[in-house]
């Protein structure tokens, strides 16, 4: 993107000529925030001779910083040396060159623990507590962790203020505990980030000073989502010279269940003297329907400012609304839906996204759109650096850089298998705690400390192998030291079984020793320890790529993402919105932004699908049709004879969004001819294999094949990638 002030429309430029003071800008879905930020950061620089040195940009992933650096590379000079960071990015670099000035105990090699390197720590917990078997403890001592350390300062207060909590007199001393543990292991989680660096800035004020010295001006983007804690980091931040903008949508606060607060953006106004405040209104993503749709939903919110999204683009297509009986319909229409746009209408598959409320409704589309041959991603799902052959690969490194980290440790110290088991390793433990040494530097040491020559020779090898590695590491290029790391260790040596899954284990690590490459060409003068930090930072959307496949994702996986067409399923009550909100007037204003985020989306075109009944938490039930669609001002009416039901079409229902005149949509319907096929027909389908056709419907469109080894599949003839074999 290029320097460019009449790129931007009006609202846009009064915001950004006002450089001075505080600014709030509230900025609705699609309107060209990124482009407006990214160009304050240029207008400061050129317009106003700010030093790039003096600018701190803070976002809330690592996406959309990647995205800010490259905008403003493109358009200023010195852009590299603008600080545009995450909020946890941020304070990850701050506490490294100053968390000793807090804490002693800590150095700047702190490892920054995953969720489940910290629920590894729970569980040594549980087992010191003798509650091992008790997971409503576990549940419960992990939200308490989070809930003290976001809300409160003294541990004494928690207490008393959750007196009636379940097992609250257990849960202190277990707190205690934890953050014992991670001390002793120069560890700190994700809450830790933002946290140590606020007591920081409080206890070490020489260490504010120099920052709030340096920030002449600060942004932040997606300013609803700040918890309290970062609402105060920026106050502190911003003291000095007092320049800070914000940008904000109360309209798309969806994380107040992980401490997000949209009051901030109300807030602001008390915190700073002069707020001047701007309202971007104008959309560029999106058709008039569309945004028709998602301002007569969100008006039904109370709390938040008035504002209404309007854009220069057509009215585009109409919305369209179908109610299934069930989610197997609700699947198959989905499919054909997307089968017919890719075939007839022009559009590819990474343009299409299934929108879910929750995670547990993915597997009726994984499995049509896997029978009809569409590739797709599960978005949101299990994470790359969370798979156990990465972690294996990335706990090793860790160990390189923070050799206190006795949780890296304990999960490689039998990986690839050494013989050594729980009673090696609580042998290992006691010769620790005995001479006061790290469970690392106690292996290292072994064969200098009293223990028995049963331990020390189980010990012994892998220390070798480590002391030999330590010696290069700092010698030699990343990519190069962890292929010396994985080779030395044997690492792939354990998935040799040359089963499909041992292929996959073996690829994953592949993936990430050329993402390494990729890190060590992007960052030459960083180190492991940056690239552990980068790997730690990681969010959902972060891993987001556009290869050619449909997206499947929850709402709260994609926001910041759009696509040309979005299906939002599953909109029945209890689900969306979800049951936990029937009842709570700021909880059901939350799950209606939620609907408004995943309908803005949309870009041209919008389906929203409920079922009649639904398999779900264990048994089929008749669901009722979200009131969402009732605020939109879809009513039910009675359909004919379905295509589910009789395996016929199933009526469509959409709207004009100014009259609510119930119309019919119909598909383009692929060029197959279904005749062809015949009961009693052997098929090839290209992933379920051969199969033999069992029953045709009345009209011909569908047909149940039994596939050997896989069982019966009901599958729409006229997608389905079939083959007629005999």
């Amino acid at each position: 993107m290029t320097y460019d002030i009449d790129s931007l429309n009006e609202e846009q430029k009064k915001a950004l000529y006002v450089t001075d003071g505080a600014i709030l800008v509230t900025a609705g879905a699609g309107s060209g925030k990124t482009r407006l930020l990214t160009h304050r950061i240029a207008y400061l620089i050129k317009e106003k001779g700010v030093s790039p040195f003096n600018i701190l940009a803070i976002t809330f992933t690592n996406k959309a910083a990647n995205e800010m650096r490259e905008r403003v590379a493109g358009m200023v000079q010195g852009a590299e040396n603008v600080w545009i960071s995450t909020f946890h990015s941020m304070c990850a670099k701050i506490l490294r060159m100053n968390i000793h000035n807090l804490d002693a105990s800590y150095d700047n090699n702190f490892t920054i623990y995953s969720d489940s390197d910290t629920d590894r720590v729970i569980k040594q917990i549980q087992i010191e507590m003798d509650r091992t078997e008790d997971d409503k403890f576990k549940k419960n001592l992990t939200f308490h962790i989070s809930n003290y350390k976001n809300n409160y300062n003294d541990l004494n207060t928690y207490k008393k203020e959750n007196e009636f909590s379940r097992d609250i007199d257990e849960i202190v001393p277990a707190i205690v505990r934890y953050e014992e543990i991670l001390r002793a292991n120069n560890a700190v989680d994700f809450d830790d980030l933002l946290i140590l660096t606020d007591r920081l800035f409080e206890r070490c004020p020489e260490v504010l000073q120099h920052y709030a010295d340096r920030f002449h001006y600060i942004l932040v983007d997606e300013f609803q989502d700040t918890n309290k804690i970062q609402f105060d980091l920026v106050k502190k931040l911003a003291s000095v010279h007092q320049n800070l903008f914000v940008v904000g949508d109360e309209d798309q606060c969806i994380y107040s269940w992980r401490g997000a607060n949209f009051e901030n953006i109300y807030h602001f106004k008390d915190n700073f003297q002069d707020v001047q405040v701007f309202k971007l209104e104008r959309n560029y993503r999106s058709t008039k329907n569309i945004l028709d749709t998602a301002n007569l939903l969100i008006k039904n919110n109370k709390s938040r400012y008035a504002k209404n999204l309007w854009t220069e683009k057509d009215s585009g297509s109409e919305i369209v609304r179908r109610e299934l009986n069930d989610e197997q319909e609700e699947a198959d229409f989905v499919s054909r839906t997307i089968y017919s746009l890719v075939n007839n209408n022009g559009y590819t598959y990474k343009d299409f996204a299934i929108l879910l409320r929750l995670n547990a409704l993915t597997l009726p589309f994984e499995e049509r759109l896997l029978a009809y041959n569409i590739p797709h991603k599960i978005f949101g799902g299990f994470k790359f650096y969370e798979r156990a052959e990465i972690k294996n690969v990335l706990s090793y490194l860790r160990l390189f850089v923070n050799p206190k980290d006795e949780q890296a440790f304990l999960r490689i110290i039998n990986f690839p298998k050494r013989g050594i088991g729980d009673s090696a390793i609580s042998s290992l433990k006691k010769v620790a705690l005995e001479n006061n040494k790290s469970l690392l530097e106690a292996c290292l040491n072994i064969e200098n400390l009293t223990a028995e020559r049963s331990i020390i020779n189980k010990f012994s090898g892998f220390a070798r192998i480590y002391t030999d590695l330590l010696s290069s590491y700092e010698l030699e290029p990343l990519d190069e030291f962890t292929n010396d790391v994985i080779e030395k260790f044997g690492i792939k040596l354990a998935y040799q079984g040359k089963n499909e899954e041992d292929i996959d284990k073996l690829m994953n690590i592949d993936s990430l020793l050329a993402s390494i490459q990729t890190f060590v060409q992007k960052n030459p003068s960083s180190g492991l320890n940056e690239y552990l930090e980068s790997v730690s930072l990681v969010s959902d959307i972060d891993s987001f790529d556009e290869s050619n496949n449909v997206t499947v994702a929850t709402v709260h996986a994609v926001k910041g993402l759009e696509f040309k067409v979005v299906f939002v399923v599953g909109l029945e009550e209890k689900i969306f919105p979800i049951s936990r909100a029937i009842g709570s007037e700021a909880d059901m204003e939350e799950e209606r932004r939620l609907m408004y985020v995943a309908i803005t989306r949309a870009e041209e075109n919008l389906y929203l699908t409920n079922c009649r009944t639904r398999f779900i938490y264990g048994k089929r039930d008749y669901m009722l049709p979200s009131r969402f669609l009732g605020e939109l001002g879809y009513t039910n009416i009675k359909p004919k004879s379905t295509f589910f039901t009789e395996r016929r079409e199933t009526p469509s229902y959409s709207h004009d969004i100014n009259s609510f005149k119930t119309q019919t949509t119909t598909f383009t319907k692929a060029k197959v001819d279904t005749s062809i096929y015949k009961v009693g027909q052997m098929v090839l389908h290209t992933k379920f294999g051969i199969g033999v056709i069992q029953s045709i419907t009345g009209d011909g469109k569908c047909a149940d094949i039994a596939f050997n080894g896989i069982g019966t599949k009901t599958l729409l003839l006229e997608i389905a990638p079939l083959k007629i074999i005999k």
